[in-house]
């Protein structure tokens, strides 16, 4: 039987730093960190900050005359990142709602998202408030995934595709907003510089599980009736066999016209 210990949500500052930290992670971080190509002296907004994670890079890549801006609205997140961050002086932590900054016009000149957007109520209006806040020529750079790009190798792939409807239809407000970004951008008004996707590879079950809480979604889709009670034994026997799982991740570059 899956272990109640798997059942229970991760704390969620635990989650990020542990996501940030593997190789996955670290990865299409650095992508972003590129294409948001953040100069001297620029403004850097970093909307859903979460405990500041990714603050301090920025702050790095913009002095060190420039400003870094983070805006979350956990209270919880945003007392971690102050902490972490006290005496850097260019950065700085805002409580706020993505959907309306706390902030003037055209004070921005770059922004990001990561994996914010799958979660929020209106998706088009964070990008609304992005223009708003953005100078001429500011860049936003949103890396978020598509859920029904998850795939999990196995003799019974209906399995996999089981817990990722569960995790599309049920779980995840925004399951598909990867493949959506392009055009919610182009609508928004910001011309689309680069679109690319990044597809991590998990060879390591314990890992996978950790990043995506196989076992806790599993048991969740088994009691929502989108898997049979045998996923238990199912999502068991691949932690210890061969394992490998991939996700899809697009990265979306685009700019306030200038």
């Amino acid at each position: 039987m899956i272990n109640s210990d798997s059942l229970s949500r991760p704390d969620p500052i635990a989650y990020l730093d542990q996501v940030a930290a593997s190789e996955a992670g670290r990865g299409y971080k650095e992508q972003v960190l590129e294409l948001l190509d953040l100069q001297r002296g620029q403004t850097v907004l970093d909307l859903g900050c979460g405990p500041g994670t990714d603050l301090a890079a920025m702050a790095a890549a913009v002095a060190p005359v420039g400003r870094v801006i983070g805006v979350d609205r956990d209270p919880a997140m945003i007392a971690e990142a102050r902490g972490r961050l006290a005496g850097q002086p260019l950065i700085e932590v805002r409580s706020g709602d993505v959907h309306a900054l706390p902030l003037e016009e055209s004070v921005v000149d770059r922004a990001r998202t990561d994996r914010v957007l799958q979660h929020v109520a209106d998706p088009a209006q964070v990008l609304a408030e992005f223009r708003r806040v953005a100078r001429p020529g500011g860049r936003i750079v949103m890396a978020e995934p598509d859920w029904e790009g998850l795939l999990i190798d196995s003799p019974q792939p209906a399995m996999g595709r089981g817990l990722s409807r569960f995790l599309v239809t049920e779980i995840v407000r925004n399951a598909t907003i990867g493949r959506s970004l392009a055009r919610l951008c182009v609508e928004a008004g910001l011309v689309v510089r680069t679109v690319a996707t990044v597809a991590p590879v998990f060879r390591d079950f314990a890992t996978a599980d950790q990043v995506f809480g196989l076992r806790r979604n599993v048991a969740r889709a088994i009691a929502a009736g989108y898997l049979e009670p045998e996923a238990e034994r199912w999502i068991e026997g691949l932690g210890s066999q061969p394992f490998l799982a991939s996700t899809l991740l697009f990265l979306v570059a685009a700019e306030v016209p200038g």
